[in-house]
């Protein structure tokens, strides 16, 4: 039901699509289609379907925290620890820079975490699984053991393959292929 209901949400808010490739992407490349899950994530109703479906992709591995590459992954982790409270299983949400600050303490990785937790680490979309993929080596480079990696949006382009090489447990919540689905109007 969240799920049906997130599609939906995606779909108006944060889902273009074209016949053509127009879109172009962080990779460089160009797409026939672009998500900025963002008006999706900061809403919200998205909030609430955002984080409980991610606290339920992750619950089962019992992490200490969710969190990933800033800005994308910020209002999901946040989201997703607001929803771990509710639900009486608290899991800490933390963000991962981009580039290190100049000053005070020097680290990759804002928030209440320390070496040895367990985390999940937590993208809003995922295209060749790059910033992913720089999220986890930034997590691990801070000591923190990276148990498990959520994405909302699998572009299905080879990303959740790359990533799964570094992290067994990979998992979507949802895929381009039911994003077109709801588009065309079929069941996602």
């Amino acid at each position: 039901m969240m799920r049906q209901e997130l599609i939906r949400m995606i779909c108006e808010k944060s889902f273009k699509y074209s016949d053509k490739p127009v879109f172009k992407l962080a990779s460089g490349g160009l797409s026939s289609f672009y998500v900025n899950c963002k008006p999706t994530t900061l809403s919200p109703r998205g909030m609430f379907l955002v984080g409980h479906l991610v606290f339920e992709a992750v619950k089962d591995v019992n992490p200490d925290g969710v969190g990933g590459l800033t800005f994308g992954a910020d209002p999901i982790a946040v989201a997703a620890a607001f929803a771990s409270e509710l639900n009486h299983q608290p899991i800490k949400a933390f963000s991962i820079r981009k580039t290190l600050k100049d000053h005070g303490i020097v680290n990759w990785v804002e928030g209440d975490m320390a070496k040895g937790e367990r985390v999940a680490i937590i993208e809003d979309v995922v295209t060749t699984g790059g910033s992913t993929i720089q999220a986890i080596e930034r997590a691990r480079a801070m000591g923190l053991d990276v148990v498990k990696v959520v994405t909302l949006i699998d572009r299905q382009e080879g990303g959740m393959e790359n990533i799964r090489k570094l992290v067994p447990d990979v998992a979507a919540i949802i895929t381009r292929e039911a994003l077109m689905a709801a588009i065309r109007g079929g069941a996602a």
